[in-house]
This record gives structure tokens, sequence and C-alpha cells, in this order.
């Protein structure tokens, strides 16, 4: 995008200006400070950095705090405070959520659950499953999000295709009634510059029809030299009333965006990334254009009985020029590869909900039934050594390909006698895979299983409630598995099963916004699989890949402690705790019994914001954090360790409101203060932290 930054800046912030001082030259009578809330609140419902119930858990409008099960959520007012530019960063105040794994690279959104690997089969995205190819991965903007929920162990019961670790349900910005827009600028280090708007509201005098629009558009450089972090987004959405008691709502996206081929650096011997980065900044991009159309149809049959309906397609398609070093013996040379891969996925879920009483028990249930097909092909060329241009002229043959069909049937009743609750969920699952290896040759199969969930709570009136459940987790891995340095091993991955055991205790206070909650939980999982990062001698036997996955059987035992309170006079904050014991139990051989690697035991975090609501700092905003990831082993042979960090972020807003200029404010964050830009390990490969960065925004809400 060869657009002038400052001039880019320099326009917006007129926009952004004009119309206050315009209301100001206008004579209009000052009302006070006006507040604009981005959330809808449609199907989840949010105070501040407190979420209260939603239906991203159950299926049902929940009370978070009835539910027998370990539930993190990231709102809206935490989405704004902290300003993440990736889902990755969004997540990483939440307990049982791990981030770092490959310290800096946003080419995927590469998150882990109480240890296990999520980003394939634990994203959700409005309800519907999310499937990710080897490489065609879907990315996720914070700003196009109202929240994200994050359920913490298996829960297949009612979501089937899902991990051990459990899964990320994140709820798209829906249309509103009440009129909210925005327009905002963004400015940085790496020369980062940022255009983003959000306008919402009723299009017509009955609010039968509402409309909501999301964009984005920048162009930023990162750290590594080459890397880019560009984007075009646009996201609509669109509401009808039709009659009092059905809804359709339609929600699309396009994006089109280009990052780095590569994050990582030359490790110069094993265990230690050296600062070579392996890009070259000539042939470094990863082009990626993705899009989705989905719709959601609600209809109350009758006071009792409501039918919910809903769709979504989505493709993405890439094309990755990636490179990196090797050694000769005398010196460092460098390799090219050029990769491409398409996706799409189909999902649809359809249900019917029923309110009624047998006895002196009260009965929500939901029964339904959801089918996704997902298929991705891959195209690799063979690995260049003369220069990136003779790489690029290269033909890329087929690779590999999957299509994955998965039907599946569900029932899930939440019983209610007085203060106690009883959670029963039930599944099958039926699961069609056909893999194409690079001769197009396929092979199929097909697997099926039950999938279960028991959970128990009670509510105590002073706001205490102690809870126990046994859920289990049926995942049929998508791409091929490798026996570790065995090329002409690839076969489809067997089917991952688990079964957690989980007791805890919820308190959300009588009076005021306040909820904390415990977690202890111990997960067996068999037939998994994990990416290990390959050496550019593997690489080059493997075809040219830079990652294969491998059979893992894993068990994961721990603790949660996670808060998140409104505490009046503008002060809200949050805060996490995890202990995680995570074994290989199978393995590659030399690691039974081990640590899985880049599994810290203790991670901690602690955020605040602070909104003076009078006195001299009135309009002022401060906020900071500190996020603490403790030490981890570097391999799965347990043979060296990462160190632990510390990492600090800032946060800094002035309200123009406070001065009479209502909708106009300023925000400044800083991000790993301390400029920890160190390495961190995971499968014997090293990684490196991106460093200290900072934005600052001018956003106008009228």
């Amino acid at each position: 995008m060869h657009v002038s930054r400052m001039a880019l800046m320099a326009g917006l912030a007129t926009i952004a200006i004009a119309p206050a001082a315009r209301a100001q030259d206008s004579g209009a009578v000052d009302l006070g400070s006006v507040v604009f809330e981005a959330e809808s609140d449609d199907t989840l419902l949010q105070n501040g950095y407190v979420a209260e119930s939603g239906r991203q858990a159950t299926k049902l409008d929940t009370d978070i705090s009835r539910i027998p099960q370990s539930i993190g959520v990231v709102t809206q007012d935490q989405l704004e405070d902290q300003q993440p530019r990736t889902l990755l960063e969004s997540l990483s105040y939440s307990a049982g959520a791990g981030v770092g794994d490959f310290a800096f690279d946003t080419r995927y959104d590469a998150f882990y659950l109480r240890g296990f690997p999520a980003y394939n089969s634990g994203f959700f995205r409005d309800g519907l499953r999310q499937v990710n190819g080897p490489s065609a991965w879907y990315r996720n903007d914070p700003y196009t999000l109202e929240g994200a929920a994050l359920l913490k162990g298996p829960a297949s019961s009612l979501y089937g295709v899902s991990g051990p670790g459990g899964l990320v349900n994140l709820v798209s910005k829906r249309p509103k009634a009440d009129p909210f827009r925005e327009i905002k600028l963004t400015g940085g280090t790496d020369d980062r510059a940022e255009l983003a708007f959000d306008v919402t509201g009723a299009a017509d005098d009955d609010a039968r029809v509402l409309y909501r629009l999301t964009g984005i558009l920048r162009d930023a450089d990162t750290p590594l030299d080459g890397y880019q972090d560009d984007k075009t987004l646009i996201a609509p959405a669109l509401t009808f009333e039709l009659g009092e008691r059905t809804t359709v709502t339609l929600l699309g996206e396009y994006s089109d965006s280009t990052v780095g081929g590569t994050a990582s650096y030359y490790n110069p011997s094993y265990g230690e990334a050296s600062e070579i980065y392996n890009g070259d900044p000539d042939y470094n991009d990863f082009d990626q254009e993705q899009w989705r159309l989905g719709y959601e149809v609600e209809h109350e049959l009758t006071d009792a009985i409501t039918l919910r309906h809903k769709l979504r397609y989505s493709e993405v398609d890439v094309e990755m020029e990636y490179s990196g070093f090797y050694d000769t013996g005398s010196d460092l040379a460098r390799y090219w590869g050029h990769y491409l891969e398409d996706q799409y996925n189909l999902a649809t879920d359809t249900t019917a909900e029923f309110e009624f009483t047998t006895g002196g028990l009260s009965h929500e249930a939901v029964v339904g039934v959801d089918y996704t097909e997902s298929a991705y092909d891959s195209y690799l060329a063979p690995t260049g050594y003369v220069s990136a241009s003779a790489t690029d002229d290269l033909d890329a043959p087929y690779n590999a390909g999957q299509d994955v069909r998965q039907t599946g049937v569900y029932v899930h009743d939440q019983i209610t006698a007085g203060n106690l609750s009883v959670f029963l969920s039930a599944r099958h699952d039926w699961v069609e895979i056909e893999t194409e290896d690079s001769s197009r040759s396929t092979d199929e199969r097909t697997d099926e299983e039950w999938s279960g969930r028991l959970g128990v709570s009670y509510a105590f009136a002073n706001g205490v409630t102690p809870y126990a459940s046994l859920s289990s987790a049926f995942v049929p891995n998508t791409g091929l598995v490798f026996d570790p340095g065995d090329p002409a091993s690839g076969r489809a991955a067997d089917p991952t099963t688990a079964l957690q055991k989980e007791i805890g205790v919820k308190y959300r206070h009588p009076t005021r916004d306040v909820q904390l909650s415990a977690a202890l939980f111990d997960i067996r999982q068999e037939n998994g699989t994990i990416y290990q990062t390959l050496t550019a001698e593997e690489t080059d036997a493997f075809g040219g890949l830079n990652q294969i996955q491998v059979p893992y059987d894993l068990r994961s035992r721990g603790l949660e402690l996670e808060g998140s309170a409104n505490l009046g006079s503008g002060l809200r904050l949050m805060g996490s705790y995890t202990y995680l014991d995570m074994e290989i139990e199978e393995g590659a051989e030399g690691t039974e019994g081990n640590t899985l690697s880049a599994s810290p035991e203790h991670t901690a975090s602690v955020w605040a914001f602070w909104e003076p609501e009078g006195g001299t700092f009135e309009g002022w905003g401060f906020g900071g954090g500190l996020r603490y990831v403790g030490e981890s082993w570097g391999d799965d042979e347990n043979s060296f360790e990462n160190d632990d960090y510390l990492f600090a972020d800032l946060a800094m807003s002035y309200d123009f409101g406070a001065i009479g200029q209502d909708g106009l404010a300023l925000q400044v964050n800083v991000k790993n203060l301390f400029d920890e830009d160190g390495q961190t390990c995971s499968a014997g490969y090293c990684y490196r932290y991106e460093g200290r960065t900072a934005t600052a925004s001018i956003g106008y809400r009228f």
C-alpha cells in the first residue's frame, strides 16, 4: 500500500476532531459526557471486565457462575483497554491459555489450552467450528470481536470436534439498535499506520432492520526485516426482525493480509536462537486472502420453545514465500521455499431449545444436529538453493490434501432444583476423512464416537458455587501424522480421545461486579498430535516441510485461579494464575514420563485500568499489567530449560468529553515495557520475543 502514513494520520485526525469542534462551535447545550458502548450483549452479556451470562458454553443463555466448568471470558472493555493487535495478545491474560510457544509469530493464532494445542480442533466462531488447514489458517482480528469465551477442558458433548484442553469461541460484532459509530486512527512503532471504523444502528424507524459495518486498513512493518503486517478488512452484518418472534442475522467478512513468510531465527546450535533472522527481505511474503459469509435464524415457536439455525461458508487461500539458513561447514547459505494452500469450511448447526418442568425440577434443554465439511489442497515447490527468483520460477506441484465431513447429534439438559444444578450432555459423531498424498493416491477412513458430560453445581446464597464435572473429548485430526525422522511414514492421524475430571468453586458477589473462580483438573489424552519443527536437514528430507505432526499421548493436571472485577470509581481489574503439570505418557523415544516442551509449570498475570470519575484526573485513564511465564523445558527430552520471563504492559488514555468534546479520545499502549527479546524453545527449536512496541490512537465515537 503506497500511501503516505503522515498524510493518512493527518487527514483522519481532522475527520475525527472536526465533528466535535463543529458541535462546540454550534452552541449545542452540554448534556454531560456521553458513553458509547461497542458490545451488543446479544449472545454474550457483559459489564466491564465481568461476563455475566452467554450462549458460548452450553448453547443456552446461561449464568456463567452456574456452569460446572471453568470458563474464562475476554470482554469488549478488556479488548478496548489493552488494545491487542492479535488474537494471541487478546488471550494472554487468561488462565490456562498458552500463547507464547513460538514467541513472536503473527502468521498464526497458535494458542494452547491447559497445555494442549487448540488452534485447530479448538477454534470456534459464533458457535460454529472454524477448521484450519496445515498453513491456511483463519486470522481473527480483535477489532472484529465483541469478546471471546474460553471453555477449559473437553467440550465435545456439545461442540463435537474440539480438543482435550478446550476451545475458544469467538463472538463477532453484531448489529445494535442503539447507534454506535467509531473511527479510529492508530500509529506506532515499526511504522504502524492503521485506520479502523465501526458503525451500527437501525436502518428504519421501527428498528426492524439493523446494520453493522466494521473495517480495517493497515500498513505496518515489524522488527523483522521484510516482515510486514498489512491488512485490508471489511465485515458487514445485518439483522432483520421478521415479526415478533423471528430474527435473521447475516454475518460476513473479507480480509486480504500480508505478513512475513517466516518469523524464526537461525539456530547455530541445539537450544540456541541467534540474532540472525532467517527471512530474506526480498522473498518473505505470506499472502492470505480469506472470507466468510453466514446467517443465523432464531424463531420463538412458543414461549417455551425456541428454534435456532446457523450456517457459515468460508475460504482461505495462502501463498507463502519463505527462506532460511543452513550451515555449509564454512559459512551460512540460504535456501528458499514456495508453498500454496487453499482451504474451505462449511459449518451448520440446528437446535431446538425447551423450557419445562417435571415435578419439582426445572429443565432448560437443547437438542441439535450439526454438520461440518472442510477440505484443503496444498502445493509445494522443491526447495531452492540457487536464488529466490529461481525458486519462484519453479512449478509448485501438488503436495497433499484432505477432505473431512463430520455429523453430530446431541442433547443437553440443565436441571435445576432450588440451588442445585445438574448438567447432562451426550453426543454421537460420525466423521469421514479422505487423505490424498503427493502422488494423488487416497486413503479413506471413518470414525465415530460418543462423548458426554456430567456436571453438578450448588449455588449458595452468599454467591459461592462449588461444582464437579466429568467430560470427554473426541477429535478426528486433520492433516498427516509422521513418525519422527521418517518421511515415508505419513498417514492420516487417528482420532484423539480424552477424559477430564474437574472440581472447582466459583464466586459471584451478590451486589458488586466481582467474579472469582478456582479449578483443579486432570485430563488424560490418547492418540494426540503435536507439531514438531524440523531442522534444515529434516526439512529437505521431508520435501520442504517446516513442521510435521507427530503422535503423542499426554496427561495434563493442574490448578487455575481467575478473577475479574469492576470495583467502582472507574477501577477495573483482572488476574489469573495457572499451575500445569504436562506429562508425556507416550511419545518419541526418550520422552516418556517427561514434561512436554514449552509447558511452564507456573504462569500468572494481573491487569488493572482506572478511569477517575472526578477530581484532578477526570477524563484520564491509567492501566498496566504484568504477565509472568515460568521456566519450561526447551525440548521433549528435557535436556535444557527455557528461562522465565516477566512482561509488562502499560496504557494511558484521555477522554476529551471531560472538556466538552464528547466521543473524542486518545489512547497510548506500550507492550513488553521491559523490552524482553530473549529466546524460548519448543520441541528443540528456538524463537525470539518481539521486544517493546507502542501504539497511539485517536478515536471519535458519535
